[in-house]
């Protein structure tokens, strides 16, 4: 079947991380957000093994905690932030730090409002193994999240892209009945989005970042 390039581009380079956009106002159909996930669990998944999962948090008690321990954990980041890659002001990134700032301040401050939550799990625990094992876990859920999130953009919806939750990963498992040997991953609030489209974002070239058989060899 031919595809419609320009669309399926248009969605891949235009599906952003949306917080302020999100509308709090509207619910969203359980029905669309099954149909999101049943295309979402069409994506690759290590040795065929489908350990993948997702809690969809609808129940307004579980968001107010999950977003409490996650506006927690906003506020011990920005006073503990990761060392930053030096930005020179002439790198496309310096510009947009105070932007994506204010932007996930926001959110941390209205997560609670989403109508819901999605949080995908995967069956084993990342710390039992070395690099290997993590790729292989992490790299078995997570193309799935991402899969969600093109789906629900295609169908209205905004989401987020976090995992500031994991600070209370064990708090978060109790509340939602998670067993031990199940690793959350992503969590990802949803709403509909205000406004009609979204713009593709500012990135540092693919070519600048591209290595053709050695690194820093250029094609």
């Amino acid at each position: 079947m031919a595809m419609d390039l320009g669309t399926v581009d248009h969605l891949l380079t235009t599906t952003r991380s949306v917080r302020k956009r999100l509308d709090f106002s509207k619910p969203v159909d359980p029905a669309v957000i099954e149909k999101c996930l049943e295309i979402a669990f069409q994506s690759p998944t290590g040795s065929n093994q489908q350990g993948w999962g997702c809690v969809v948090v609808t129940d307004a008690a579980k968001r107010k905690t999950i977003a409490d321990h996650y506006r927690t954990a906003f506020k011990l980041y920005l006073e503990n932030p990761p060392q930053p890659p030096t930005y020179g002001e002439d790198d496309i990134r310096f510009g947009q730090l105070p932007r994506v700032v204010d932007s996930a301040s926001y959110l941390a401050e209205h997560m609670h409002e989403a109508p819901l939550y999605l949080i995908f799990t995967i069956q084993g625990r990342v710390e039992e193994g070395g690099v290997l094992m993590q790729a292989s876990i992490y790299g078995s859920v997570l193309p799935a999240a991402w899969s969600f999130m093109l789906a629900a953009r295609a169908r209205g919806l905004g989401s987020a892209w976090t995992t500031l939750h994991l600070m209370y990963e064990k708090e978060i498992a109790t509340l939602l009945g998670l067993p031990d040997d199940v690793t959350q991953t992503v969590l990802i609030p949803v709403a509909h989005f205000t406004g009609t489209d979204f713009k593709p974002a500012k990135r540092i070239p693919s070519t600048e970042i591209t290595h053709w058989n050695t690194w820093g060899a250029r094609r």
